[in-house]
Order: C-alpha cells, then structure tokens, then sequence
C-alpha cells in the first residue's frame, strides 16, 4: 500500500500448486502473460527469493532487477534435513504445519517481529494440505540457480542481521555468487522482513528502483480519493492490466522501455486501490508462507485485551464495587 500511493505499481502474489521448479517457471510465466505484463523487476523473501532466480535464469529478458532477502541459491541442505521428503504429498496437514512452524524461530522478539510472526502463523493455519505440501516440495527439491544474464548492478541484497531461518552460510552464498550487487542491510527483521521492517524494505525497495532507471508515476494518483474510492469503473481486478507491454517497435529490439498501455474501463482509467494502474514496472514480492503479506498485524484485539484485562482488576480490587458483587 505504501509503495502503490507513491506510484508504483505493486503485485503481490500467492505461489500455485506446483511441485517442481519447472512447473512455477511456466506457471508465472503463463500468470504474467494472462495480466499482460512484460518486463518485470522481482523481489522476493526466503523461498521466493529462490524461485525468482530461477525464473530469471530461465526467462532473462522478463526480469529486468532482483530484490533478493534472507535466501539461497540451491536446495541440498533442506533435501538433507527432510529426508522423508519423498513422502510430503501423502504426510497429514497437520504435520506438514508442525514442520513449518518449527523453522520459526521461538523466543523473545521486538514487538514488531512478534507480530509478523503471529500474522504468518495465522496464514499457515489457514493454508491447505496441498498448498504446504507443493512449497515443501519446491523448497528440497534439489536443484541450484545456473549463472544469471542479469548483471551484479541490477541486483540488491537486502538481508537481516538478527535470525533467520536460511543458514548464514546459505545467505553467504548468495553474497559470493553476486559480488557486485547492492547490499542493504537490516539491523533486526527476522524471517519476514516485509512485515517487521516495512518502512525500512520499502525506503529500500525505492533506492533500488530509483537506482535502475524506474521512477514513480504519482500523476497517476489523482483519480484516487482521500479514502481509496474512485470515480472510474473498478471491474478490473489487481494486476489485471495492460501494463508495461512492450509498444511496438516496428523491428526495433528491446523496446520495453517504452510508457505501458493503461487498461480502460467503460472508457475512462480505474483507479482502485485494488486495481491501480501506477507506473510501467512491476514488483513482485514473494516469500515462503503465503507471499502476500504487505499488511501489519492488527493491535486493536491487543488493546482490548489490555483494557478489558484493567476493568477486572480495578472491578476485583475496589472495596465499594465489591460490596456490589456481594449483594
């Protein structure tokens, strides 16, 4: 929400049912052509980040940037620590959670990561049997990411000092193999930076853009009200755009960089903030749970524990207002 306001154009998507990184690779591939997107710039969280250099090895001219956060760059030493792997898609849904859930490291956190942590464990309870068994599946299967097209330049590695649950000596990796992409560096975060540190990945994921050429379009705003309504039609959904398609080039290559069609609707531009038309480059920002986490944990139930919890004890406590209880 806070990147879309500035004029950016953000998608936020949920991995599919698939079981092997040959099926994501056609299964985005074939999402990105539904919505009629081209070019794109990734971002991506643990397992997503994996997922979106593999995509980029084998669909280079699709991603113009990477955003790589707490990842890796292949899968032996998950495969080596499940070894009853071969059995995830026949294991109980319960114990699939267990196993998810015990990566999650367990212990004293910021207020912040606490709550990041209990909004994910909220959306794997939510997940079914087979959602958890296919990212299981695509988290051991073992495969490594081949050397990319994409120069150093255009990646940022944006990791967290505190915990996490990808090996320091994985994420380490992932620093060897792209000596010449951006650091960015998170003081605290743990495993859902996203969701802990938003104004800080946000500031970040804008220096990035900023750094290759992909500015925001905040003009395109002016349709969107105070409280998010719009004059224009709304049929459209998020992401379902004609953005960022290549003009044609009448025979000119590597036209992308070109102003994106904007969709129409009923004549006249939808400006939601569920289907906003920003800007002609795309993030996609995925991560092992659910990969759509861009909101904070609500407070008020916590606030009205805390309030609620006061009234009993000044209830209990007040001699007079005990009297009352008594009669």
């Amino acid at each position: 929400m806070s990147l879309s306001l500035k004029g950016y154009r953000v998608i936020s998507i949920d991995i599919p049912q698939v079981w092997n990184h040959h099926e994501w690779i056609h299964a985005f591939e074939k999402f990105l052509d539904t919505i009629n997107v081209h070019h794109v710039h990734l971002y991506g969280t643990s397992l997503g980040g994996f997922l979106a250099q593999i995509f980029a090895q084998h669909r280079p001219r699709r991603v113009k940037s990477l955003v790589l956060s707490n990842t890796f760059l292949e899968t032996h030493k998950f495969a080596a620590a499940m070894p009853w792997s071969p059995l995830v898609s026949w294991t109980p849904s319960f114990l699939l959670k267990r196993h998810i859930l015990t990566g999650i490291h367990d212990g004293p956190h910021e207020p912040f990561i606490a709550d990041s942590v209990d909004f994910v464990v909220g959306q794997v309870e939510k997940l079914s049997r087979e959602d958890i068994s296919s990212r299981l599946s695509l988290n051991v299967n073992v495969t490594s990411v081949g050397p990319l097209l994409l120069p150093d330049s255009l990646i940022t590695i944006m990791d967290t000092n505190d915990y996490c649950a990808v090996p320091q000596e994985l994420k380490d990796q992932v620093s060897e193999r792209y000596p010449g992409a951006r650091r960015a560096v998170l003081k605290t975060g743990g495993d859902f930076p996203f969701l802990s540190r938003p104004d800080e990945v946000n500031l970040y994921l804008q220096l990035h853009l900023r750094r290759v050429g992909v500015e925001a379009k905040p003009d395109l705003l002016q349709g969107i009200s105070r409280d998010g309504s719009s004059g224009g039609s709304s049929d459209e959904k998020k992401g379902g755009g004609n953005l960022d398609k290549p003009p044609e080039d009448h025979g000119s290559p590597g036209a992308h960089d070109g102003g994106g069609h904007q969709p129409q609707a009923s004549g006249s531009e939808v400006h939601g903030l569920d289907d906003q038309i920003l800007t002609n480059r795309e993030i996609t920002s995925m991560t092992l749970g659910t990969l759509s986490f861009l909101m904070q944990a609500p407070y008020i139930p916590y606030l009205l524990q805390f309030f609620m919890g006061a009234l009993y004890i000044t209830w209990k406590r007040l001699p007079n207002i005990q009297n009352l209880r008594k009669i």
